[in-house]
């Protein structure tokens, strides 16, 4: 039973200790932590050095700054050239509608107006508008405009194949 993944019992003997293990068996008198877990020294070295570095990198990227902004002060350049001007750019046309629902609807007035009233298309060749119930009515007298023939019902039985994708019909069985 004894590798099955359970706590050994009483009958079952402890595995010899290595010398591995030996360094773990006991801790010196006086210490307050275990010796094998962790080099002090080592993490305060790396501390230490950590520290140095951030300090010389601090110094040197504000060093750096410094510099540049007191070239900036000597070079008296504008930052941006685009921004030479003071008048403020406008993009090019066409622009975005500031009001696109008013515009919406003015749009929407005026071609109902249209629709629902006589006026010129184009007064040189004597084009003509008329409101649109009465060019329906008109269209209809004159028998410009033709229904559609009724549809023709389906053949029972008859359905689409799955191997034309629909293109030809066949009869089967419901």
């Amino acid at each position: 039973m004894g590798g099955h993944g359970h706590y050994p019992g009483p009958s079952e003997p402890l595995a010899p200790i290595t010398a591995a293990d030996e360094q773990y068996s006991f801790t010196p008198e006086g210490s307050g932590y275990e010796h094998t877990d962790a080099n002090v020294w080592q993490i305060a070295k790396f501390g230490l050095w950590l520290l140095i570095t951030a300090v010389v990198v601090h110094v040197g990227m504000g060093s750096t700054y410094k510099m540049l902004i007191e070239r900036a002060k000597v070079v008296g350049e504008q930052p941006y050239p685009l921004a030479s001007t003071s008048e403020p750019r406008l993009p090019p046309q066409p622009r975005l509608q500031q009001f696109p629902r008013n515009e919406y609807y003015q749009h929407y007035v005026t071609e109902q107006q249209k629709l629902h009233s006589y006026g010129w298309v184009n007064k040189d060749a004597g084009v003509v508008r008329i409101p649109i119930e009465e060019a329906m009515r008109l269209a209809v007298e004159r028998g410009i405009v033709q229904s559609s023939p009724p549809p023709t019902p389906e053949t029972p039985g008859l359905m689409p194949s799955d191997s034309s994708s629909g293109r030809v019909m066949e009869r089967r069985r419901q």
